[in-house]
C-alpha cells in the first residue's frame, strides 16, 4: 500500500503544490543571448571594427601619423579641454537644478521637469541655429559667442544638461530625508549635512552623468556646426576635423582621430564604472 504524500499548508492554510518548470523559450534562455549578441554585434561591434580596420589601412604608422599631426592634435587637445570644462558645469548646475526639482515645490515646476530633456529631443543643428540666433552677429541681446570657445562650450552644455540632472534626480527622491533631519537636530549645520551625508549618497551618481556629458562632448557635432564657426586650431572640435578630412579625402586621419575618440571616451567609462563599483563596496561594508 502506498501512502499519497502531505503537502504543507501555506501560511493561509492553502495547500501549495510546487510548479514544474515549464518548457520552451524563455527570456533569459540561450536563445535570446544568441538574439542580443547577434544584434549588439551588428549595432555596435561590427561598426567599430570596421572603423578601427580603416584607420589601420596604411599600418601602424600610418595610424600614429594620424592622431599625431600637429591639426590633429589641436582639435584633440580643444576639445577634451572644451568637454572637460562642460562636464564641470553640468556637475554644478546639473545637482542644483536637480535638487530644486527634488526638495523645492514652485509653480511651473511639471513643466520645468519636461523641458530638461528637451535638448535629447530636439535635434542638435537646430539647437545650433537658436544659439546662434541669440549670440551671433544679430544678438538681441548684444552678446557675440559665434567663432568663440565659450560659444562651443555653450553649445556643448546645452546637449549635455540632461545627463547630470537625471542621474543625479532619482538619487536625491530615494534619500530618507529623516537623517538629515536627525543631523540637524544633533547640531550640524548645512555644510556638514551637505557634506558628510548627502554628498557621499550622491557622488556616485554625479561622476556617473558628468562621464556621460564628457563622453558626449567629444563626438558632438550639430550643436556646434553653426555657432562654432569650425575655425582650425580656434573653434574646431574633433567631429569637424574628422569630416574635413573626409572630404579631402583623408578617411585613414578621420578613422584614426574616430578611433582616438572611441578610446578616450571608453576609458572614461571604464573608470567611471570601476569608481562605481569600489563606491558601492564601501557603502556594502
Amino acid at each position: 500500500m502506498t501512502t499519497k504524500p502531505v503537502i504543507a499548508p501555506d501560511r493561509e492554510g492553502v495547500d501549495t503544490v510546487p510548479l514544474a518548470p515549464r518548457r520552451g523559450w524563455r527570456p533569459d534562455g540561450p536563445l535570446s543571448l544568441g538574439v542580443a549578441g547577434l544584434w549588439l554585434s551588428i549595432i555596435v561591434l561590427l561598426p567599430l571594427a570596421a572603423i578601427l580596420a580603416e584607420s589601420f589601412d596604411d599600418g601602424p604608422s600610418g595610424f600614429w601619423a594620424g592622431i599625431t599631426a600637429p591639426a590633429a592634435l589641436e582639435t584633440l587637445g580643444l576639445t577634451i579641454a572644451a568637454s572637460f570644462i562642460v562636464a564641470i558645469v553640468n556637475v554644478i548646475f546639473g545637482t542644483i537644478i536637480a535638487w530644486v526639482l527634488v526638495r523645492d515645490e514652485f509653480p511651473g515646476k511639471g513643466f520645468v521637469n519636461a523641458i530638461i530633456d528637451l535638448p535629447f529631443a530636439l535635434p542638435t543643428i537646430v539647437a545650433s541655429l537658436v544659439l546662434l540666433s541669440l549670440y551671433g552677429p544679430n544678438s538681441p541681446f548684444d552678446i557675440h559667442l559665434a567663432a568663440t570657445q565659450p560659444g562651443v562650450i555653450l553649445a556643448l552644455t546645452f546637449v549635455t544638461l540632461p545627463f547630470v540632472v537625471r542621474q543625479v534626480q532619482p538619487v536625491l527622491m530615494e534619500l530618507d530625508q529623516s537623517v538629515e533631519e536627525a543631523a540637524a537636530v544633533l547640531g550640524a549645520n548645512n555644510r556638514i549635512i551637505w557634506s558628510k551625508i548627502i554628498l557621499p549618497a550622491l557622488l556616485p551618481a554625479i561622476l556617473s552623468g558628468a562621464g556621460l556629458a564628457f563622453t558626449r562632448a567629444i563626438g558632438e557635432f550639430g550643436s556646434v556646426v553653426l555657432i562654432g564657426g569650425n575655425i582650425p586650431g580656434k573653434t574646431q572640435v574633433a567631429s569637424q576635423y574628422i569630416q574635413q578630412q573626409i572630404e579631402i579625402d583623408e578617411p585613414v586621419n578621420a578613422a584614426a582621430v574616430s578611433v582616438a575618440l572611441l578610446l578616450i571616451a571608453f576609458v572614461v567609462l571604464f573608470l567611471l564604472r570601476v569608481v562605481a563599483k569600489f563606491q558601492s563596496r564601501r557603502e556594502d561594508s
